[in-house]
């Protein structure tokens, strides 16, 4: 006979899920003050008291930290594991790595395996694909810390690690217009990713802001290198084509490089080209690739101390920091040269 109450029941007797009722008791201000309300009298008048033994469990170390990332063979990911594993090492912690390979589902299986695996706590860099952010509040239901990198989640309360990717932008835009490009084009995505809305803002405010006017033919929704290589030569033949591009990635600068010197097209006389990413790919194409360079190991290892933190601090579960990596336009042959 069961003597005690369990969320599952207040959960089921009131009509809400069982994360619902996690958080409302948590006090959690994602949950409508009157729920909240609701759901702390109900449990206060059936003499609730929470499993103090599965929350122990939680306590126990493994020592093991899992990572999300989207794509393993992205290099930019690469180095951000790097980063990570540097700094775990210096702590005496191992990680355990999955990639969501761009797709919710297999981001949504990646978090109940890590789940399952009692890992310490979870290293997320969102899917391109994520609009349901239910799996990792199910994370933080489990009282289990959680950290976002580079393609961070807004929904979620929890420490976070970004790049200025709205000045990278900017400034990279910013520095073309001075060398003299007018015509310049972007390729980004038009993903629900904080990244990818920054950066398109950072290209747009730049031209706002020396009175060049948005040409919507010039704006390319690509960010790989294999779909550059495939959409850039339209963009490129166009009667009044662009004398400059900022692409969102340094994959799909290079694919736009590729296109652009297939059609004879001299890089940067008659296109300006610059990426965004790591660094690596930048000096190995030619011309050498002018980007603005994000420091991805830097990016691992503060979003590997911040959750190592929260880790050994339990006590901070529900306060919130957020870490910032500057970005810097790194400029390399790919770009005309400004004015003595």
């Amino acid at each position: 006979m069961k003597t005690h109450l369990t969320m599952k029941d207040i959960a089921r007797d009131l009509n809400l899920s069982v994360s619902t009722v996690s958080r409302a008791l948590r006090d959690d201000p994602t949950i409508a003050e009157e729920t909240r309300k609701m759901i702390k009298q109900y449990a206060a008048e059936h003499h609730f008291k929470p499993n103090t033994l599965a929350a122990s469990l939680r306590t126990r170390e493994s020592n093991i930290i899992g990572v999300i990332i989207p794509d393993m063979s992205n290099l930019f990911f690469a180095m951000v594991i790097a980063g990570m594993e540097d700094e775990a090492e210096k702590n005496n912690y191992s990680i355990v790595t999955v990639q969501s390979r761009e797709d919710y589902k297999t981001e949504v299986k990646a978090v109940h395996t890590l789940l399952k695996t009692r890992v310490d706590g979870i290293l997320v860099s969102l899917s391109k694909t994520t609009t349901n952010y239910d799996h990792f509040k199910e994370v933080i239901d489990n009282h289990v810390p959680i950290v976002f990198y580079d393609r961070i989640c807004t929904g979620i309360l929890t420490d976070k690690v970004v790049c200025t990717d709205y000045k990278g932008a900017y400034d990279a835009v910013d520095y073309m217009i001075k060398t003299g490009c007018r015509r310049i084009g972007y390729f980004g995505s038009d993903s629900n990713l904080e990244i990818a809305k920054n950066r398109k803002k950072g290209y747009i405010d730049a031209l706002r802001k020396h009175d060049i006017d948005i040409d919507p033919e010039l704006i390319v929704n690509c960010d790989t290198g294999k779909e550059a290589k495939l959409l850039a030569p339209d963009i490129l033949k166009m009667n009044n084509p662009p004398d400059a591009i900022l692409a969102i990635n340094d994959s799909t600068a290079s694919g736009i490089l590729y296109a652009a010197k297939k059609l004879g097209i001299k890089i940067p006389e008659q296109l300006s080209l610059c990426g965004f990413g790591d660094g690596y790919i930048s000096k190995h194409t030619f011309p050498s690739l002018t980007s603005v360079f994000q420091d991805p190991f830097e990016i691992g290892r503060q979003a590997m101390r911040l959750l190592i933190n929260k880790i050994k601090h339990p006590e901070l579960f529900d306060h919130i920091t957020n870490k910032v990596v500057n970005t810097s336009l790194q400029i390399q042959e790919s770009t005309r040269k400004l004015p003595d």
